[in-house]
């Protein structure tokens, strides 16, 4: 799922089952209070694919750094190495790739020449007159001062904070001297002190704490039918003679249901790559690998 989608907080989500409702609402037959977790248990339905993807560099002392407040699930993690502090915004290209197991979406902008801007951490692509440093991570420390690192280390994280991981993480399996442990909000280390980069599925909140929601015409009409199933529900069970109305909405929830699951889960075009690659490479040890190393048999 890119990270380009659109979302919407749970108040606007509302609002526009209130409009289809009007009366109803006006008669005080709606409580928020009773549709909110409504929404997120739609949100869990839909998976971790609708979920931002961030990012965020973890500051260690002591052994401990904290987790970002909207950590939901971890993709991927690294150890940053040196350093150095620019006072002067880096310029070069956005990047989305990233050469490693897992390719993350970090869904910043790089600060570049063009007047773009950076947020606290984004990736980047240094320009070909500095062809020596693959990726940096720019880090966003002041109005004017950032920190670029362009080397990592990699981090091992260990199998008793699988659950707090994709199961693409590819520091689950790595061979490395340091590792980590996620629990209760911290990364708790086996270095004392140091600098963690970290690529994370956020959860669905914004800054203020409110509930998000994805925006797509695909998915809005599941939420919304969701709601006023809901809704009609709580009515029923009030005395209401709303009998009809749910048999509708239960029908037009369930397609609405799987219009939704079938965008969510349309793999992208970098997926549906992979699955070619991963296909190819079968195919080729299966048909062609065999005959290759007869052929070179025979000829010696």
């Amino acid at each position: 799922m890119s990270v380009s989608h659109k979302y919407r907080t749970f108040d606007e989500l509302l609002e526009s089952v209130k409009v289809d409702f009007a009366t109803y609402d006006l008669e005080g037959m709606i409580e928020p209070q009773q549709l909110i977790k409504v929404a997120i248990r739609v949100n869990y339905d839909l998976g971790l694919r609708i979920n931002r993807t961030d990012n965020c560099i973890v500051d260690i002392e002591n052994n401990k750094g904290q987790l970002p407040s909207n950590f939901k699930t971890l993709n991927f993690a690294a150890i940053c190495g040196k350093y150095r502090v620019n006072t002067t915004q880096p310029s070069g290209t956005t990047t989305e790739t990233q050469p490693a197991t897992y390719t993350p979406e970090p869904g910043y902008t790089a600060p570049c020449e063009d007047g773009q801007t950076c947020k606290d951490v984004c990736i980047v692509k240094p320009c070909e007159r500095d062809s020596s440093k693959d990726y940096m991570i720019i880090q966003r420390v002041g109005p004017s001062t950032f920190r670029e690192f362009s080397t990592f280390i990699p981090l091992r994280i260990t199998d008793t904070s699988s659950a707090y991981c994709t199961t693409e993480c590819p520091n689950l399996g790595v061979t490395a001297v340091d590792f980590a442990e996620l629990k209760d909000g911290f990364i708790l280390t086996n270095f004392k002190s140091g600098k963690v980069y970290l690529s994370y599925q956020a959860t669905l909140e914004d800054d203020g704490g409110n509930l998000l929601t994805l925006d797509h015409p695909y998915c809005n009409e599941y939420y919304e039918y969701a709601l006023k199933s809901r809704i009609l529900e709580n009515m029923m069970f009030a005395g209401e003679n709303v009998a009809n109305q749910s048999s509708m909405i239960e029908q037009r929830l369930r397609a609405a249901r799987n219009n939704a699951l079938g965008f969510v889960n349309t793999p992208n075009f970098e997926e549906y790559r992979k699955i070619w690659e991963v296909n190819r490479k079968a195919q080729y040890n299966k048909y062609y690998d065999m005959f290759s190393s007869f052929a070179t048999n025979r000829r010696n």
